[in-house]
């Protein structure tokens, strides 16, 4: 009797409509406790690591090392946890708007770039400088979720240098 119902309603025909990735996302929706704690969960675990990243700063050798995949472990975890509250669909789709766009790809080339520097390329001067950037563009990207403040800073900064 239902699929009769939404045959004839025209729901039938909307769903067929629907991709992949949107059938997914209605699939896997959670509970808005649920995606509370998982937000926490992941926040604090991020922020766990971030704080363990910067204690493992002054082990001597390893401490660099030990610091660059905790810290950034530490942001990804903390990047992912926004997830939990919007989706992430909706995430992945305000992460790649116009006004974000720019603050997202340097994000995560600062992510993925500051691991292959520290491993791959062994340049820990260079680790840092990614390191470094991966905060400041971490803080930008966060500042383009408040409306007009990316704004407001620009003009202060252009009224310092004048």
């Amino acid at each position: 009797m239902d699929k009769l119902k939404s045959v004839l309603s025209g729901e039938e025909s909307r769903r067929e409509d629907r991709n992949i990735l949107q059938s997914v996302n209605e699939a896997s929706t959670l509970g808005w406790g649920t995606r509370m704690k998982g937000f926490i969960a992941c926040f604090v675990v991020g922020a766990a690591c971030t704080v363990l990243g910067v204690c493992m700063l002054f082990l001597p050798r390893i401490g660099l090392t030990l610091f660059i995949v905790f810290y950034t472990f530490g942001n990804i975890c903390a990047l992912c946890s926004t997830m939990f509250l919007m989706g992430p669909m909706k995430q992945l789709k305000r992460m790649c708007d116009k006004t974000r766009a720019l603050a997202t790809t340097i994000m995560l080339t600062c992510l993925v770039l500051t691991l292959c520097a520290a491993f791959w390329w062994k340049n820990f001067g260079l680790a840092l400088l990614f390191c470094i950037l991966q905060i400041l563009s971490f803080c930008w990207y966060s500042l383009s979720y408040i409306p007009f403040v990316r704004e407001a800073i620009m003009k202060a900064v252009a009224l310092c240098i004048k």
